[in-house]
């Protein structure tokens, strides 16, 4: 057992629907840590009490469901699985953010981790004031916060807000120091869930990197991701969750996979109603219909081809000040580009409550292959609706640029025009 960083048995946690989460103050956290140190360092097990179990019935749902597992010290573990398969649940259980309704998990060492921005700060204290509440919290002395400070600061970015009251932070400045104090602070057990949510791709190759630094110090790393090839990178073992219980354990290809696999229901013309949205959206989006350059439905398309994708949508009322957005994706779920109306054209006139609005792409910038499309809409500044690999599109080589030469996935994945000339070159470098 002294291998082990995480022991879990017949983890379930049970939701009454609609209820919110209850959590403890911070006060309350602080003064719990302070009169039961062993509970969090010393290297000894942390055990997690399980609540009295609850009677069950037609409002109550099964978030996890008697969940069993073993993590040794210094492995590196992914958890994936579609919004509402518990992943999020789970990781609060093993942080002692949440109580289990069954079920016990044990921790083998000092826990740090980053769930949803908006938890493990107090908004009333600056964030140089959190960064020294959260390593008092996991038990470390001033002096080694100390050491750690300024790493801990040049790795956020956020030097000049250092003592501002984080309430005031945007979710990216936010998210660069929670995962900052997180990651520095010198946790044996690194939790992370959607860290490469937030941020632009600087910081989330920064965090990538930092995590890679962690799991090569022998520390061991939870994370959660829908980003497949982040999690192909750090991981070799994957936990794939499906409907609050662990579908399978094994090897992260087989297991990405396995999840990919889950979105094949989502055809073309079909109905988006079945795909779960996150919590505070609603289905809007009802369908999404691809034509061809000649207004003909069509499940594929050439690269370089013009493609029109229709957007069916339903909602209560008029749309007022309506915005629609297409995010596409690769398989392993990079992100390739993203069009969006108000980004493109400007405010566009109030919708009617039910009607079909069109995006033309004309020339589709994509190497062939499998691409999955996540379309989403908002009213003014709030989003209504946005869809998960709401459906997937296959895009067919084609002579793009009209030379005989035929594009492939192993040359990038968007097409780019370009003009090559030596006469272009002589007459720059002259000027």
């Amino acid at each position: 057992m002294n291998d082990l960083a995480v022991c879990a048995r017949g983890l379930s946690k049970l939701y009454r629907i609609g209820e919110r989460e209850s959590y403890t103050m911070l006060r309350d956290n602080v003064a719990r840590v302070l009169t039961s140190p062993f509970r969090l360092f010393n290297g000894k097990a942390q055990p997690i009490a399980s609540e009295r179990a609850a009677t069950v019935d037609a409002e109550f749902i099964w978030a996890v469901k008697d969940v069993s597992f073993d993590i040794k010290k210094g492995e590196v573990v992914g958890i994936i699985g579609n919004n509402g398969s518990g992943k999020s649940t789970l990781l609060k259980i093993i942080s002692q953010i949440t109580e289990p309704t069954e079920g016990e998990a044990r921790i083998y060492g000092r826990v740090g981790s980053l769930l949803e921005v908006g938890t493990g700060f107090h908004p009333e204290l600056t964030g140089r004031e959190n960064v020294y509440l959260n390593g008092a919290i996991l038990g470390m002395r001033k002096i080694e916060i100390d050491r750690k400070f300024d790493e801990i600061v040049d790795f956020a970015e956020i030097e000049r807000f250092l003592d501002m009251p984080v309430k005031h932070y945007s979710s990216g400045m936010y998210t660069r120091l929670a995962f900052s104090v997180a990651a520095h602070l010198e946790p044996e057990i690194l939790i992370v869930d959607e860290v490469l949510a937030v941020g632009d791709a600087a910081f989330q190759k920064k965090c990538l990197g930092k995590m890679d630094d962690v799991a090569k110090a022998g520390r061991t790393v939870l994370f959660v991701s829908h980003n497949m090839a982040a999690v192909e990178h750090l991981c070799r073992r994957v936990l794939l969750m499906r409907s609050g219980k662990i579908v399978l354990d094994g090897d992260a290809r087989q297991a990405i996979g396995d999840y990919l696999s889950d979105f094949t229901a989502a055809t073309e013309g079909g109905s988006l109603a079945s795909i779960k949205r996150e919590a505070g959206l609603h289905p809007v989006i009802e369908k999404l219909e691809f034509l061809d350059r000649c207004g003909r439905r069509m499940s594929a398309v050439a690269a370089g081809d013009t493609l029109t994708i229709l957007i069916h949508y339903r909602h209560s009322e008029p749309i007022k000040r309506p915005f629609f957005g297409l995010l596409f994706e690769t398989a392993s779920g990079t992100k390739v580009f993203w069009v969006q109306s108000r980004m493109q054209r400007g405010e566009m006139p109030d919708l009617p409550a039910v009607g079909t609005i069109a995006c033309r792409i004309p020339r589709l910038p994509l190497i062939p292959g499998t691409y999955f499309i996540q379309p989403g809409c908002g009213s003014g500044t709030t989003q209504l609706d946005l869809v998960p690999r709401a459906c997937q599109i296959q895009v067919a080589e084609a002579d793009v640029f009209g030379t005989g030469q035929l594009p492939t996935e192993t040359q990038g994945m968007v097409l780019v025009d370009a003009d090559w000339d030596v006469k272009d070159a002589e007459r720059a470098r002259r000027v």
